[in-house]
């Protein structure tokens, strides 16, 4: 590898050593976070940022309660995946009620931790929590005193004990598909008093069996886990109150029609709020539950033709003065956007991303009112509907928000920046240990075609006009998730590629988030064709823009849904593409999971064709272009039977391909697999397109 891969190896792709995970606690006084010890340690420890002080103070070193790094437990390990989480070390953390406590597990152990105030809660070692086993996902109740946590698929409490039934059941984890699709990894809910716990029950019993073995060792059996396939069974979730003394209460929905549970927590001691969705996606209700008898009522129901699109934190939730605050479209779909008690509350100029909270009797929003590449945070008065600006210059600005302290950060080419202020007007900056990004990128972002569709193009520092140069597309292309964004971190390897001597095109076709609800809801009932099409127009575009794009020489990369463009680009449009790097690649999504596939292309009972349509399988036969294909053996995310599948099809039609098979590789190839990934592709798209 080269100086920028070892580098971007070395310090998770320039991610160690910057804090993350933060944490109000203590009414906003405790700004609680993860973070290593600089840029090239891996390992983070908790913190916490006393607002009192300013002082920052270490309470839990990985290395010194586990001199020897073990083994995560299957659970946790898959668990990470689901997050997307890469870290060592102290990976999460829950805070108590009070916010004064926090608990974690390191390695299958469970460890407690407490801050008081300056100089109390410096030198106190990290306690140890008994637990019945291996133990993942650690939860306090309101003062500390009692942990929840999983082993072996029961829920356990200490001190106590097993509080779950033994019938079979995981208790207390999300399934696979509330995790990895729709926004809830938690699967177990303390009530404000500390006494009685919220469960989830989940039966995977009728699901199908997904297997993994590690050819390199053949010694060691098979993995395997339960999958729930698009247009097969799900698991069957549901939600039980848990007390200690009394019988356990099961909530009461019609789980029939509604069988996704998108999110659920205790409002007080005596009213659970859930949100329930139907398999489709195109109904969610939030419900108010009585804990004591289990019957639940309707508050709010969110509905589309299409789906309703999952891309909107914190809603729906019920506000101070009882009102609904739900996600709401625009008429005409031009913008994402909030409504109480279903009156329209934004218009067409916002698209709004996130509610984070209310900050000064005011709805805290993170929005978009500019390119769709920034985002901005505003104040939104629910009684006018007026904004406010908080931080609004050019980038990309996220907050957190806890009695009246914010935790403002800042993204542009110029890095990452991070800010909190107290409710009296003091400002901290939490301290930032990673490595400086080693280029500057201004990607030259334009919209073009009559869809308008945000595209970034990045040049080779130094190139001379009137130099032409071969196309390298990278893009993801698929639902929930931004490419052309200021986020600086996600144009460093794209500059890195430029260097190389290739002219970076990305696109964000219609299908991905956050221009509108009509642009995002292009892709209903088909990914490839709109994907496909858009990504061809844009880069015509472009070329019409900037001459020095060589049309004759393109060739494209991606990973996951980017790979399944990549594949189909060579397989449907070798007239466009010349060579392509599929890595990860959904090829037929008759076999990946329910909730992603089914929001968008529906049940394949019900859509054959679509289906049909969307799979490379059978265009395998027309291979006509150079095609590498890469597949993680150990990706639980998108199994690596789906390259395989295509290898095979490509195999059986005679196609000549490349396959790199990466024995215990997962879907987030961590630990500079991905650096070491994109060093062969640099091989392959040089020789393919010299």
């Amino acid at each position: 590898m080269d100086d920028f891969l070892r580098l971007s190896a070395s310090t998770g792709r320039f991610t160690y050593g910057a804090p993350r995970a933060f944490s109000f606690g203590d009414d906003g006084r405790l700004l609680w976070f993860l973070r290593s010890t600089g840029p090239t340690d891996a390992f983070d420890s908790l913190w916490v940022l006393d607002t009192a002080t300013g002082a920052e103070t270490r309470l839990a070193d990985p290395r010194e309660l586990s001199p020897e790094p073990g083994a995560l437990p299957t659970a946790e390990r898959r668990l990470r995946e689901r997050t997307r989480l890469v870290a060592a070390g102290i990976g999460s953390y829950a805070l108590s009620g009070d916010g004064r406590s926090a608990v974690f597990p390191l390695y299958g152990r469970l460890y407690r931790v407490g801050y008081e105030g300056s100089g109390e809660g410096i030198g106190k070692p990290a306690e140890e929590i008994p637990a019945a086993g291996p133990a993942l996902d650690p939860r306090l109740n309101a003062d500390g005193s009692r942990t929840a946590y999983v082993t072996g698929d029961a829920l356990h409490t200490s001190p106590g004990g097993r509080i779950s039934p033994a019938d079979g059941a995981r208790w207390g984890l999300a399934e696979f598909a509330a995790a990895e699709e729709l926004g809830r990894d938690r699967g177990h809910w303390w009530s404000p008093d500390g006494q009685t716990l919220l469960a989830a029950r989940v039966d995977e019993s009728a699901l199908q069996r997904r297997h993994f073995a590690d050819p390199a060792r053949p010694e060691l059996p098979a993995e395997d886990f339960a999958y729930p396939e698009a247009g097969g069974p799900n698991a069957e979730v549901q939600l039980w109150v848990l007390r200690p003394d009394g019988a356990p209460v099961r909530l009461d929905w019609d789980a029939a029609a509604y069988p996704y549970v998108s999110d659920a927590d205790w409002e007080s001691e005596t009213e659970i709020l859930l949100t329930v969705q139907d398999r489709l996606q195109q109904n969610v209700l939030l419900l108010t539950a009585d804990p004591a008898t289990g019957r639940t009522r309707e508050l709010s129901r969110t509905a589309h033709p299409h789906w309703v699109d999952p891309l909107l934190p914190g809603t729906p939730a019920r506000l101070a003065d009882g009102r609904m605050l739900t996600a709401a479209d625009t008429p005409g779909g031009a913008a994402r956007g909030l409504a109480l008690d279903g009156e329209l509350l934004t218009g067409s100029g916002i698209q709004v991303r996130r509610v984070a909270g209310v900050h000064q009797g005011r709805l805290l929003i993170e929005a978009g009112q500019r390119d769709p590449a920034e985002q901005q945070v505003l104040l939104l008065d629910p009684a006018t509907g007026e904004l406010t600006p908080l931080a609004d210059g050019p980038g990309v600005h996220g907050v957190r928000a806890a009695a009246g302290t914010l935790l403002l950060t800042s993204a542009d080419a110029d890095g990452i920046r991070r800010v909190v202020r107290t409710a009296d007007g003091r400002e901290f900056v939490p301290g930032d240990l990673s490595a400086p990004l080693p280029y500057r990128v201004v990607p030259v972002l334009e919209r073009v075609t009559e869809h308008g569709i945000p595209t970034a193009l990045v040049l080779p520092r130094g190139h001379v006009p009137g130099r032409r140069l071969p196309v390298l597309m990278d893009s993801y292309g698929g639902p929930g998730y931004q490419d052309v964004c200021a986020e600086p971190r996600r144009w460093q390897q794209r500059q890195w590629w430029a260097d190389r001597g290739f002219a970076v095109v990305t696109v964000d076709n219609r299908g991905t988030p956050y221009v509108s609800p009509g642009f995002t809801h292009a892709m209903y009932r088909g990914f490839s064709e709109v994907t496909l099409d858009d990504q061809v127009a844009a880069l015509h575009a472009l070329a019409a823009r900037h001459g020095d794009l060589d049309l004759g020489r393109v060739g494209v990369r991606g990973w996951s849904y980017g790979g399944y463009l990549s594949a189909m680009a060579v397989l449907r449009r070798p007239d466009v593409f010349h060579a392509a790097a599929a890595g990860a690649a959904p090829t037929d999504f008759r076999h990946y999971d329910t909730a992603y596939t089914e929001r968008y292309l529906g049940l394949p009972q019900d859509h054959p064709d679509v289906y049909e349509r969307d799979s490379l399988i059978p265009d395998a036969p027309h291979l006509a272009r150079p095609l590498l294909l890469i597949t993680g053996l150990a990706d639980d995310n998108v199994h690596p039977s789906h390259t395989l599948r295509l290898s095979q099809a490509l195999t059986d039609a005679g196609r000549p391909h490349q396959l790199l098979a990466l024995p215990g590789v997962t879907h987030m190839t961590p630990n500079g697999t991905r650096e070491k990934i994109t060093a062969l592709e640099l091989e392959f798209f040089r020789r393919e397109l010299a």
